[in-house]
């Protein structure tokens, strides 16, 4: 019988990528606690701190994202995949994974081209409703493409193609407190409305504007705020909420359980990972895709839920100017909170990390 042995597991970048990956690894580990399963992230990206924080052994490539806007900075970015492409070699040699699994992000690329090129099966997480180029390209060769969203036959092999969803951390999933509790423990008013604004692992630029903007009117209307601004938007947060006791403005939310039961509506980025976990809690959600990220399927991410009716879509060249009063229209109905929390209840996979791990295991038994 097939059991998990060596499993390489390649992609990072941010979050969106990294809590699927870690797990997927817990999946694994779940089947196998002695089973090695080695990580190939992207040197300084926060990858190479989050997974060995969570226990697991990591290498880094030096790759890098392409420039499409300024070509002529390509140049160190193509020695850069060079020196990946040789160093992805040497790890799939040395390592001899029995497959290799891609979540996406820049070192995805050469470490499962790298595993095709020595016959090493090979699996696709793909995360968002439209694929990149990388994915895209190692699909040809791919055993499977676990997928988020329906449809994806319209950009890989449908043989090929098992949907499902996105994994998301347990943690969120088993918080036992009511949302009063949760705001009580997070130092809000457990009585009073509370809106969660996050712009993702890194932080939003736009968002954190729009917020720190509109505050006065949004604080006007009896809500409570909390809200996380990344690091590159911790001034602005500290700036924006001197002195007031009804926001609370942090870098980074350790605790996400608590802080998405407390919330009764959620600001959010558009990336696949984020919404498949305010998929699976039902959370009323107002998106604002990033313009700034390959692609550009954050939008389309936004959009897939858009048209269902699960999610209120904001452009970022809009937000400065609808956000506040986006927020302020949904705080003052509960029926149309309560509208988009069933619709995109609907459109929630639960249980993703457990079919990705039976999908593995099924492609190591097809190749003993």
């Amino acid at each position: 019988m097939a059991k998990f042995e060596r499993i390489l597991i390649s992609g990072g970048g941010t979050g969106g990528h990294i809590f699927p990956a870690l797990s997927i690894a817990a999946a694994i580990r779940r089947r196998n606690p002695d089973a090695k399963i080695l990580f190939v992230g992207a040197l300084g990206r926060m990858e190479m701190e989050r997974v060995p924080a969570a226990g697991y052994e990591i290498i880094g490539l030096p790759v890098a994202g392409f420039d499409r806007k300024r070509p002529w900075r390509n140049i160190p970015v193509l020695w850069k995949l060079w020196k990946s492409m040789r160093m992805a070699r040497k790890v799939v040699r040395d390592f001899k994974p029995q497959l290799a699994i891609g979540v996406g992000g820049y070192a995805s690329g050469p470490t499962l081209k790298a595993a095709q090129k020595a016959g090493v099966p090979t699996m696709l997480q793909e995360q968002n409703s439209y694929p990149g180029v990388t994915n895209k390209l190692l699909a040809k060769h791919a055993e499977r493409i676990c997928t988020a969203y329906r449809d994806a036959e319209h950009f890989f092999p449908t043989d090929r193609i098992v949907l499902t969803g996105n994994p998301v951390r347990k943690a969120l999933l088993d918080c036992a407190m009511t949302p009063a509790e949760a705001k009580k423990s997070l130092g809000f008013d457990p009585t009073r409305p509370l809106v969660l604004v996050v712009g993702g692992s890194l932080g939003a630029r736009t968002i954190n504007q729009s917020i720190a903007a509109a505050l006065d009117t949004l604080l006007d209307g009896n809500i409570q705020l909390l809200w996380q601004t990344g690091r590159s938007g911790e001034q602005t947060g500290i700036e924006a909420t001197r002195g007031r006791a009804d926001v609370k403005a942090t870098p980074f939310i350790s605790d996400m359980a608590t802080a998405y039961r407390a919330a009764d509506l959620v600001v959010s980025r558009a990336g696949a990972g984020t919404i498949s976990e305010l998929q699976l809690l039902g959370k009323p959600t107002i998106l604002v895709p990033s313009p700034n990220v390959a692609e550009d399927h954050q939008r389309k991410n936004a959009l897939a839920l858009a048209d269902r009716g699960a999610a209120v879509m904001i452009l970022d060249a809009d937000a400065h100017r609808d956000l506040a009063p986006q927020i302020m229209q949904l705080m003052g109905r509960d029926d149309a909170r309560r509208h988009l929390s069933e619709n995109i209840k609907l459109m929630a996979l639960p249980d993703a990390d457990e079919k990705i791990a039976d999908t593995a295991l099924q492609i190591i038994e097809n190749h003993l």
